[in-house]
C-alpha cells in the first residue's frame, strides 16, 4: 500500500507532536503550514501560464462546422468558401499571439470575390487583406482582445495542442458569424 505525500506528512507532524514539547510543536506547524501554501500557489500560477502560453503562435481559419440540418444560408455559404479557399492553401482570417500579450489579426473576408462557373463556385484568394493589432488576455478558456480603436471582443476558445476552437457567432466577420465553429490551425 502507497502512501501520499499528504499522509506521509500527516503522520510525521503527529510522532512529533507526541514527542515534542508545544513551543517546538508550533514552530514546525507554522513551517508546515507555510510550505504546503506556498506550495499549493505556484501550482496554480505554472498552470495559468501554461495555458496563456498555450495560444501562443500564428493560427489560420481552416474549417466553418456547421449542422447543414439547421444552419442558414449564410452559414453554409461561408463553410463553402472556406472549404475551398482552404482546399487550395488560401487563408482568409489569421490571428498571431504574440507571448507580450500583443495580437495581429488579419483578415480577408471584404476583398473575397464569386465568380460561378458551370464546375460550381470559383473564388480566387484575395490579395489584398485588412490588419489590426491589439492585445489579448487569455485566462481559463477565455480569450478577450481588445483591438487598435479599443473595442473588445470576448470567446470562449479550446485549444487542443495545434487546433484551436471557437463559436463563430462571437466574432463580426460576414457570412462567418453564423451559428457553429470555426476552427484555426497553428502553423
Amino acid at each position: 500500500m502507497f502512501w501520499s505525500s499528504e499522509k506521509i506528512t500527516a503522520y510525521c507532524v503527529l510522532y512529533l507532536i507526541r514527542n515534542l514539547g508545544v513551543m517546538k510543536y508550533s514552530a514546525l506547524l507554522l513551517m508546515v503550514f507555510s510550505i504546503f501554501l506556498f506550495s499549493c500557489s505556484s501550482d496554480k500560477e505554472d498552470e495559468t501560464m501554461e495555458e496563456e502560453n498555450n495560444i501562443v503562435g500564428t493560427w489560420q481559419a481552416t474549417e466553418l462546422k456547421i449542422d447543414d440540418g439547421t444552419a442558414g444560408d449564410d452559414a453554409k455559404f461561408g463553410k463553402q468558401i472556406l472549404d475551398i479557399l482552404t482546399s487550395n492553401d488560401c487563408y482568409i482570417i489569421t490571428f498571431a499571439f504574440k507571448e507580450d500579450k500583443s495580437v495581429v489579426a488579419e483578415n480577408s473576408v471584404n476583398y473575397l470575390e464569386f465568380n460561378a462557373s458551370s464546375t460550381g463556385q470559383l473564388v480566387p484568394c484575395p490579395t489584398e487583406k485588412d490588419a489590426d493589432t491589439g492585445t489579448y488576455t487569455f485566462e481559463n478558456s477565455l480569450l478577450t482582445i481588445v483591438d487598435s480603436e479599443g473595442e473588445k471582443i470576448e470567446v470562449t476558445v479550446v485549444v487542443d495542442g495545434d487546433i484551436m476552437t471557437l463559436d463563430a457567432g462571437d466574432l463580426d466577420v460576414p457570412n462567418f458569424n453564423s451559428d457553429g465553429e470555426l476552427v484555426f490551425e497553428r502553423i
